[in-house]
Protein backbone atom coordinates (compact mmCIF):
# COMPACT_ATOMS: atom_id res chain seq x y z
CA UNK A 1 0.00 0.00 0.00
CA UNK A 2 1.02 3.36 -0.77
CA UNK A 3 1.60 6.12 1.80
CA UNK A 4 0.79 9.71 1.98
CA UNK A 5 3.94 11.80 -0.01
CA UNK A 6 4.55 13.43 3.30
CA UNK A 7 4.85 10.64 5.46
CA UNK A 8 7.39 9.31 2.80
CA UNK A 9 9.18 12.61 2.77
CA UNK A 10 9.83 12.20 6.30
CA UNK A 11 11.18 8.91 6.17
CA UNK A 12 13.39 10.34 3.18
CA UNK A 13 14.57 13.08 5.17
CA UNK A 14 15.61 10.82 8.34
CA UNK A 15 17.19 8.67 5.65
CA UNK A 16 19.29 11.20 4.16
CA UNK A 17 20.32 12.81 8.16
CA UNK A 18 21.69 9.69 8.82
CA UNK A 19 23.88 8.98 5.77
CA UNK A 20 25.37 12.40 6.29
CA UNK A 21 26.47 11.02 9.85
CA UNK A 22 27.95 7.94 8.46
CA UNK A 23 29.49 9.81 5.79
CA UNK A 24 31.32 11.98 8.64
CA UNK A 25 32.29 8.83 10.56
CA UNK A 26 33.31 7.31 7.98
CA UNK A 27 35.99 9.72 6.50
CA UNK A 28 37.39 10.34 9.92
CA UNK A 29 37.32 6.48 10.74
CA UNK A 30 39.80 6.11 7.23
CA UNK A 31 42.37 9.07 8.39
CA UNK A 32 42.54 7.53 11.98
CA UNK A 33 42.83 3.77 10.68
CA UNK A 34 45.96 5.04 8.22
CA UNK A 35 47.10 7.12 11.47
CA UNK A 36 46.95 4.21 13.49
CA UNK A 37 48.72 1.96 10.92
CA UNK A 38 51.74 4.64 10.95
CA UNK A 39 51.45 5.01 14.59
CA UNK A 40 52.52 1.25 15.03
CA UNK A 41 53.90 0.32 11.91
CA UNK A 42 51.22 -2.35 10.24
CA UNK A 43 50.66 -2.93 6.89
CA UNK A 44 47.86 -1.03 5.41
CA UNK A 45 46.43 -3.66 3.99
CA UNK A 46 46.43 -5.43 6.68
CA UNK A 47 44.37 -2.89 8.81
CA UNK A 48 42.14 -2.94 5.99
CA UNK A 49 41.37 -6.29 5.93
CA UNK A 50 40.66 -6.82 9.45
CA UNK A 51 40.14 -3.15 11.38
CA UNK A 52 38.82 -0.62 8.08
CA UNK A 53 36.51 -3.55 7.15
CA UNK A 54 34.70 -4.93 10.46
CA UNK A 55 34.38 -1.43 11.91
CA UNK A 56 32.55 -0.69 7.98
CA UNK A 57 30.82 -3.92 8.42
CA UNK A 58 29.13 -3.11 11.72
CA UNK A 59 25.56 -2.44 9.99
CA UNK A 60 25.45 -5.62 7.88
CA UNK A 61 26.56 -7.41 11.11
CA UNK A 62 23.21 -5.57 13.03
CA UNK A 63 20.81 -5.54 10.11
CA UNK A 64 21.96 -9.34 9.10
CA UNK A 65 21.37 -10.82 12.81
CA UNK A 66 18.39 -9.00 13.05
CA UNK A 67 17.12 -9.88 10.35
CA UNK A 68 17.62 -13.59 11.05
CA UNK A 69 15.78 -13.20 14.21
CA UNK A 70 12.53 -12.09 12.74
CA UNK A 71 13.49 -15.09 10.31
CA UNK A 72 13.55 -13.35 6.95
CA UNK A 73 15.04 -15.01 4.65
CA UNK A 74 14.98 -12.94 1.72
CA UNK A 75 15.88 -10.01 3.74
CA UNK A 76 19.05 -11.38 5.26
CA UNK A 77 20.50 -13.26 1.61
CA UNK A 78 19.72 -9.89 -0.46
CA UNK A 79 21.42 -7.76 1.60
CA UNK A 80 24.14 -9.60 2.48
CA UNK A 81 24.92 -10.97 -1.40
CA UNK A 82 23.41 -7.40 -3.27
CA UNK A 83 25.93 -5.66 -0.93
CA UNK A 84 29.05 -7.12 -2.29
CA UNK A 85 28.63 -6.15 -6.16
CA UNK A 86 27.97 -2.56 -4.68
CA UNK A 87 31.14 -2.54 -2.44
CA UNK A 88 33.11 -3.59 -5.41
CA UNK A 89 31.24 -1.07 -7.38
CA UNK A 90 32.27 1.74 -4.48
CA UNK A 91 36.02 0.68 -5.12
CA UNK A 92 35.73 0.98 -8.78
CA UNK A 93 33.60 4.84 -8.03
CA UNK A 94 37.29 5.60 -6.04
CA UNK A 95 38.89 5.42 -9.32
CA UNK A 96 37.93 8.87 -9.51
CA UNK A 97 40.14 10.50 -6.81
CA UNK A 98 43.23 8.09 -7.73
CA UNK A 99 46.31 9.05 -10.01
CA UNK A 100 45.24 6.36 -12.58
CA UNK A 101 43.94 2.93 -12.03
CA UNK A 102 43.41 2.21 -8.30
CA UNK A 103 44.33 -1.23 -9.07
CA UNK A 104 47.66 -0.25 -10.41
CA UNK A 105 49.20 0.50 -6.91
CA UNK A 106 49.04 -2.57 -4.47
CA UNK A 107 53.29 -3.71 -4.38
CA UNK A 108 52.25 -7.14 -3.12
CA UNK A 109 49.79 -9.86 -3.96
CA UNK A 110 48.35 -10.37 -0.93
CA UNK A 111 45.38 -8.22 -3.08
CA UNK A 112 45.03 -10.86 -6.13
CA UNK A 113 45.33 -13.27 -3.31
CA UNK A 114 42.05 -11.68 -1.33
CA UNK A 115 40.20 -11.49 -4.58
CA UNK A 116 41.15 -15.46 -5.39
CA UNK A 117 39.85 -16.41 -1.93
CA UNK A 118 36.55 -14.51 -2.04
CA UNK A 119 35.84 -15.89 -5.76
CA UNK A 120 36.21 -19.06 -4.13
CA UNK A 121 33.98 -18.28 -1.01
CA UNK A 122 31.09 -16.99 -3.62
CA UNK A 123 31.56 -20.28 -5.51
CA UNK A 124 30.90 -22.26 -2.84
CA UNK A 125 27.85 -20.20 -1.63
CA UNK A 126 26.66 -20.57 -5.12
CA UNK A 127 27.17 -23.84 -5.57
CA UNK A 128 25.24 -24.61 -2.36
CA UNK A 129 22.05 -22.27 -2.51
CA UNK A 130 21.74 -24.44 -6.53
CA UNK A 131 22.13 -28.01 -4.93
CA UNK A 132 20.55 -26.52 -1.52
CA UNK A 133 21.55 -27.59 1.77
CA UNK A 134 20.53 -31.17 2.30
CA UNK A 135 22.68 -32.17 5.40
CA UNK A 136 22.04 -30.47 8.37
CA UNK A 137 23.82 -29.95 11.50
CA UNK A 138 21.44 -28.90 14.46
CA UNK A 139 19.26 -26.72 12.22
CA UNK A 140 22.47 -25.55 10.56
CA UNK A 141 22.98 -26.15 6.98
CA UNK A 142 26.07 -27.80 6.08
CA UNK A 143 27.27 -25.23 3.56
CA UNK A 144 26.77 -22.60 5.83
CA UNK A 145 29.62 -23.94 7.70
CA UNK A 146 31.73 -24.75 5.18
CA UNK A 147 31.80 -21.06 4.26
CA UNK A 148 32.62 -20.23 8.04
CA UNK A 149 35.86 -22.91 7.70
CA UNK A 150 37.00 -21.64 4.43
CA UNK A 151 36.74 -17.95 5.82
CA UNK A 152 38.74 -18.59 8.92
CA UNK A 153 41.01 -20.52 6.69
CA UNK A 154 41.07 -17.33 4.38
CA UNK A 155 42.23 -15.38 6.58
CA UNK A 156 44.97 -16.91 8.55
CA UNK A 157 46.25 -17.31 5.15
CA UNK A 158 46.04 -13.56 4.50
CA UNK A 159 47.73 -13.16 7.36
CA UNK A 160 50.66 -15.35 7.17
CA UNK A 161 50.94 -14.66 3.14
CA UNK A 162 51.15 -10.73 4.54
CA UNK A 163 54.94 -10.31 5.20
CA UNK A 164 55.32 -12.32 1.67
CA UNK A 165 57.54 -10.88 -1.08
CA UNK A 166 57.89 -13.58 -3.77
CA UNK A 167 55.61 -11.64 -6.20
CA UNK A 168 56.92 -8.22 -6.79
CA UNK A 169 55.67 -6.16 -9.24
CA UNK A 170 57.25 -3.51 -11.88
CA UNK A 171 57.08 -0.16 -13.31
CA UNK A 172 54.85 1.08 -10.10
CA UNK A 173 53.48 4.27 -10.12
CA UNK A 174 53.89 7.29 -7.26
CA UNK A 175 52.86 5.21 -4.26
CA UNK A 176 52.09 8.57 -2.04
CA UNK A 177 50.03 11.22 -4.13
CA UNK A 178 48.79 13.11 -1.45
CA UNK A 179 46.48 15.76 -3.29
CA UNK A 180 44.40 15.53 0.13
CA UNK A 181 46.69 14.97 3.15
CA UNK A 182 44.59 13.58 6.22
CA UNK A 183 43.97 16.29 9.06
CA UNK A 184 47.23 17.47 10.62
CA UNK A 185 46.20 17.14 14.08
CA UNK A 186 46.32 13.38 14.22
CA UNK A 187 50.17 13.78 14.18
CA UNK A 188 49.52 15.42 17.60
CA UNK A 189 47.29 12.92 19.03
CA UNK A 190 48.90 10.23 21.86
CA UNK A 191 47.71 6.81 21.01
CA UNK A 192 45.24 6.39 23.25
CA UNK A 193 43.31 9.74 21.85
CA UNK A 194 43.89 8.14 18.18
CA UNK A 195 42.21 4.56 19.69
CA UNK A 196 39.06 6.44 21.24
CA UNK A 197 38.62 8.77 18.27
CA UNK A 198 38.35 4.98 16.50
CA UNK A 199 36.05 3.55 18.88
CA UNK A 200 33.74 6.68 18.54
CA UNK A 201 33.78 6.54 14.67
CA UNK A 202 32.81 2.95 14.96
CA UNK A 203 29.89 3.27 17.12
CA UNK A 204 28.54 6.61 14.79
CA UNK A 205 28.76 4.09 12.21
CA UNK A 206 26.51 1.47 14.04
CA UNK A 207 23.93 4.04 15.04
CA UNK A 208 23.58 6.00 12.07
CA UNK A 209 23.68 2.98 9.80
CA UNK A 210 21.21 1.03 11.95
CA UNK A 211 18.80 4.39 11.27
CA UNK A 212 19.74 3.96 7.78
CA UNK A 213 18.67 -0.03 7.24
CA UNK A 214 15.31 0.97 9.61
CA UNK A 215 14.17 3.67 7.09
CA UNK A 216 15.42 1.70 4.26
CA UNK A 217 12.93 -0.95 5.49
CA UNK A 218 10.31 2.02 6.18
CA UNK A 219 10.83 3.30 2.48
CA UNK A 220 10.41 0.24 0.76
CA UNK A 221 7.14 -0.96 2.69
CA UNK A 222 5.46 2.75 1.88
CA UNK A 223 6.88 2.61 -1.68
CA UNK A 224 5.01 -0.51 -2.27
CA UNK A 225 8.68 -2.15 -3.51
CA UNK A 226 9.46 -6.18 -2.27
CA UNK A 227 11.89 -7.06 0.17
CA UNK A 228 13.64 -8.63 -2.41
CA UNK A 229 14.72 -5.44 -4.59
CA UNK A 230 14.68 -3.45 -1.70
CA UNK A 231 17.39 -5.67 -0.06
CA UNK A 232 19.65 -6.09 -2.95
CA UNK A 233 19.41 -2.09 -3.89
CA UNK A 234 18.44 0.65 -1.12
CA UNK A 235 19.19 -1.63 1.75
CA UNK A 236 22.16 -3.06 0.39
CA UNK A 237 23.40 0.64 -0.29
CA UNK A 238 22.30 2.33 3.02
CA UNK A 239 24.85 -0.72 3.98
CA UNK A 240 27.49 -0.19 2.30
CA UNK A 241 27.99 4.11 2.94
CA UNK A 242 30.00 3.37 5.71
CA UNK A 243 32.56 1.67 2.47
CA UNK A 244 31.82 3.91 0.05
CA UNK A 245 33.12 7.19 2.82
CA UNK A 246 36.05 5.46 4.11
CA UNK A 247 37.08 4.33 0.71
CA UNK A 248 36.65 7.29 -0.71
CA UNK A 249 38.55 8.82 2.40
CA UNK A 250 41.66 6.48 1.99
CA UNK A 251 41.82 6.98 -1.56
CA UNK A 252 42.21 10.99 -1.25
CA UNK A 253 45.07 10.71 1.17
CA UNK A 254 47.23 7.97 -1.10
CA UNK A 255 46.18 4.81 1.07
CA UNK A 256 45.20 2.50 -1.78
CA UNK A 257 45.90 -0.56 -0.69
CA UNK A 258 43.82 0.17 2.57
CA UNK A 259 41.29 1.04 0.37
CA UNK A 260 41.30 -1.99 -1.66
CA UNK A 261 41.85 -4.03 1.59
CA UNK A 262 38.65 -2.57 3.31
CA UNK A 263 36.44 -3.69 0.24
CA UNK A 264 37.46 -7.22 -0.32
CA UNK A 265 37.41 -7.71 3.60
CA UNK A 266 34.18 -6.34 4.13
CA UNK A 267 32.63 -8.96 1.33
CA UNK A 268 34.54 -11.36 2.98
CA UNK A 269 32.67 -10.33 6.30
CA UNK A 270 29.36 -10.43 4.06
CA UNK A 271 29.91 -14.13 3.09
CA UNK A 272 30.62 -15.59 6.59
CA UNK A 273 28.28 -13.56 8.23
CA UNK A 274 25.69 -16.69 6.46
CA UNK A 275 26.67 -18.76 9.33
CA UNK A 276 25.44 -16.72 12.30
CA UNK A 277 22.56 -15.89 10.68
CA UNK A 278 21.64 -19.57 10.02
CA UNK A 279 21.96 -20.11 13.86
CA UNK A 280 19.21 -17.54 14.31
CA UNK A 281 17.09 -18.63 11.59
CA UNK A 282 14.79 -21.42 12.71
CA UNK A 283 12.88 -22.32 10.23
CA UNK A 284 15.51 -24.60 8.64
CA UNK A 285 19.08 -23.93 6.43
CA UNK A 286 18.83 -20.49 5.42
CA UNK A 287 20.35 -21.12 2.34
CA UNK A 288 17.91 -23.56 1.20
CA UNK A 289 14.69 -22.88 -1.12
CA UNK A 290 16.82 -19.60 -1.88
CA UNK A 291 14.89 -16.73 -4.08
CA UNK A 292 16.30 -16.03 -7.97
CA UNK A 293 18.16 -12.27 -6.76
CA UNK A 294 19.90 -14.29 -4.35
CA UNK A 295 21.62 -16.51 -7.39
CA UNK A 296 21.99 -13.35 -9.06
CA UNK A 297 23.77 -11.09 -6.58
CA UNK A 298 26.04 -14.24 -5.84
CA UNK A 299 26.88 -14.92 -9.36
CA UNK A 300 26.94 -10.43 -10.08
CA UNK A 301 29.34 -11.12 -7.36
CA UNK A 302 31.70 -13.25 -9.15
CA UNK A 303 31.87 -11.62 -11.96
CA UNK A 304 33.29 -8.13 -10.55
CA UNK A 305 35.73 -9.74 -8.26
CA UNK A 306 36.88 -11.60 -11.11
CA UNK A 307 37.06 -7.93 -13.30
CA UNK A 308 39.08 -6.63 -10.47
CA UNK A 309 41.18 -9.99 -9.78
CA UNK A 310 42.39 -9.73 -13.51
CA UNK A 311 42.73 -5.90 -13.41
CA UNK A 312 45.30 -6.93 -10.25
CA UNK A 313 47.19 -8.67 -12.51
CA UNK A 314 47.28 -6.75 -15.39
CA UNK A 315 49.28 -3.92 -14.57
CA UNK A 316 49.22 -2.09 -18.08
CA UNK A 317 45.35 -2.01 -19.00
CA UNK A 318 43.60 0.60 -21.47
CA UNK A 319 42.13 3.59 -19.49
CA UNK A 320 39.58 6.06 -19.69
CA UNK A 321 40.57 9.54 -18.37
CA UNK A 322 41.44 8.15 -14.34
CA UNK A 323 39.38 5.28 -14.92
CA UNK A 324 40.90 2.05 -15.30
CA UNK A 325 39.18 -0.29 -17.55
CA UNK A 326 38.55 -3.20 -14.79
CA UNK A 327 37.11 -0.15 -13.09
CA UNK A 328 34.87 0.85 -16.06
CA UNK A 329 33.79 -2.72 -16.58
CA UNK A 330 32.58 -3.34 -12.73
CA UNK A 331 30.00 0.04 -13.06
CA UNK A 332 28.91 -1.52 -15.61
CA UNK A 333 28.04 -4.84 -14.39
CA UNK A 334 26.54 -3.37 -11.23
CA UNK A 335 24.23 -1.23 -13.18
CA UNK A 336 23.11 -3.75 -15.66
CA UNK A 337 22.52 -5.84 -12.09
CA UNK A 338 20.23 -3.65 -10.89
CA UNK A 339 18.12 -3.98 -13.82
CA UNK A 340 18.67 -8.06 -13.85
CA UNK A 341 17.24 -7.51 -9.78
CA UNK A 342 14.51 -5.62 -11.20
CA UNK A 343 13.10 -7.91 -13.43
CA UNK A 344 13.68 -10.65 -11.24
CA UNK A 345 11.87 -9.25 -8.02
Amino acid sequence: MIVPATTLFQSLLVFAASATCVWIAGARLAYLADALADRFKLAKSLVGLLLLSLATSLPEVATTLGAAVQQARDLVLNNLFGGIALQTAILAMSDFWARGPITNYPRKANHALEATLLVLLLSVALVVTSLGQTFVIAGVGLGSVAIAVIYCGAIWLLRRYDDSSDWVPVDLPDPDPLAFPAPTGLSAAGNAALIWQAVAACLAILVFGLLLVVFAQRIADQTGLGTGFIGVTLLAAATSLPELTTSIAAVRIGAYTMAISNIFGSNLIMLVLVFPADILFRAGPILQDTSRTVSLALGFGLVVTAIYLTGLIVRRKPRWGEFGMDSILVLMTFLGSLAAYYFAR
